[in-house]
């Protein structure tokens, strides 16, 4: 598949990868998540010649709305989001949140593709710039992500880290913290000691909520 000029009235061919679907694909059972993680594994989020990963901010929760319409137009995205323990009417429960909330990463060549047709998507409030230019995201940070989706399509956070890893927070009241992982248990729950004001002070929180530095 090409966006690039040349091709049919718009410009490009408005076909997407393939697979491309399988990343706004709704969580509805078992078989259909399974489905969705074997298409991403199989190699749907490779960047291919100039290609990288760019950031698009969103309208208020419209995440999945700009998702459609960029996969319309041929543009390949990815909406990462983790399960998360909140508590609820005195109660805990487990819910599906977006890592970034607002936001989704975009593939695209910017020497090929007419990427400022994402600023008009539907859903999409800006596409992240620079001096007019796209800002591309840091290498290893979204295959990071990719890499951390388990079985249902939802990153798993928080996953290898053990006991004496360097930690940052990126969800809750304390987001964007450093600190030392001091002790996890089997409930997902984690011992950090959070650098504040000189010194250490110890928080139990999600694992999810953390990320190695």
């Amino acid at each position: 598949m090409s966006r690039t000029a040349g091709s049919k009235c718009c410009g490009w061919d408005p076909v997407p990868r393939r697979t491309a679907r399988a990343l706004i694909v709704e969580h509805r059972a078992d078989g259909t998540a399974q489905a969705h993680r074997a298409e991403q594994s199989g190699g749907d989020f490779e960047l291919r010649g100039g290609e990288r990963w760019f950031v698009a901010q969103t309208l208020q929760h419209r995440e999945k709305l700009a998702q459609r319409h960029l996969w319309q137009q041929g543009f390949q995205s990815f909406f990462p989001r983790f399960r998360k323990t909140v508590r609820h009417a005195r109660k805990l429960q487990d819910v599906v949140a977006p890592v970034f909330r607002g936001y989704i990463f975009v593939i695209f060549d910017p020497e090929r593709d007419q990427w400022r047709s994402i600023n008009g998507t539907l859903g999409i409030a800006r596409l992240i710039t620079a001096e007019s230019r796209p800002i591309p995201v840091p290498a290893g940070v979204v295959e990071a992500l990719v890499g951390a989706l388990d079985s249902s399509g939802l990153v798993l956070l928080g996953a290898d880290l053990k006991p004496g890893d360097a930690v940052r927070i990126i969800a809750g009241p304390f987001a964007g913290g450093l600190g030392k992982l001091e002790r996890l248990d089997a409930k997902r729950r984690v011992r950090v000691l959070l650098n504040i004001m000189g010194g250490q002070a110890p928080l139990v929180i999600d694992r999810a909520h953390l990320a190695a530095v």
